[in-house]
């Protein structure tokens, strides 16, 4: 199998499960952004599972294909979900669990990934394509959890620190979002060097390595 053949095999095996943590993260927001009194996800119609909703051209498709090829670790963002923190009963600490919903659906995606492909082993099922998308599911998502929760605005770990800080600290460090293009840009420029792919892709291990041992019961179940 070409280089060629194998980049096109994976991108099928990844789609599904790629579609589904882009969709359910930026819902999770919206979601969770409601339950605290701001409506404006559910009143522009993003409070949904349609990945079309949620895909931006260059950012959910030309981005990772681009990062996956060159940096063997896919990158890229969804079109954000609008949040109005103005709205919220009290947003400088609502903020941070608006922010914490798109990482934490992550964690519960990859957890569902993974009890489906040890389902798929005590049914016997050995069709590769089934067993490497659940893999992919998992990986996949922890990779969006991982990378989501550094803690850098625009990304939501930049916002859950915001959201702890003390005002005065807050307003500062929330202003950094103001350079996102630039943020972005350093955080590729980053994982070429192999500076950040080496640390998410430990931190990745591990969050796969947790997500093994609370699906070992299900497993010692089965098996």
């Amino acid at each position: 199998m070409s280089e060629f053949d194998l980049v096109i095999r994976n991108v099928a095996l990844y789609a599904i499960p790629v579609l589904f943590a882009i969709s359910l993260h930026e819902a999770a927001h919206g979601y969770v952004a409601r339950y605290f009194g701001d409506p404006t996800a559910s009143e522009q119609g993003r409070l949904t599972a349609n990945p079309l909703s949620h895909i931006d051209p260059f950012g959910t498709v030309v981005l990772p294909l681009l990062t996956y090829y060159f940096l063997q670790m896919p990158f890229g963002y969804a079109k954000p979900v609008p949040v109005d923190y103005s709205r919220l009963r009290n947003p400088k600490k609502q903020m941070g669990f608006v922010a914490a919903a798109g990482p934490a659906s992550n964690f519960a995606m990859a957890l569902a990934w993974a009890t489906w492909g040890i389902l798929l082993n005590a049914m016997h099922v050995t069709e590769p394509f089934l067993i490497g998308m659940a893999q992919g599911g998992v990986i996949v998502n922890a990779v969006m959890c991982v990378f989501n929760l550094l803690p850098v605005p625009p990304l939501d770990g930049g916002r859950v620190v915001t959201a702890m800080l003390p005002d005065p600290l807050a307003r500062r460090y929330a202003r950094i979002e103001q350079y996102t293009p630039y943020i972005f840009i350093a955080l590729i420029l980053l994982m070429y060097s192999g500076i950040l792919s080496s640390l998410l892709t430990s931190l990745v291990r591990g969050l796969i390595a947790l997500i093994g041992l609370l699906v070992m019961p299900l497993t010692a179940l089965l098996y």
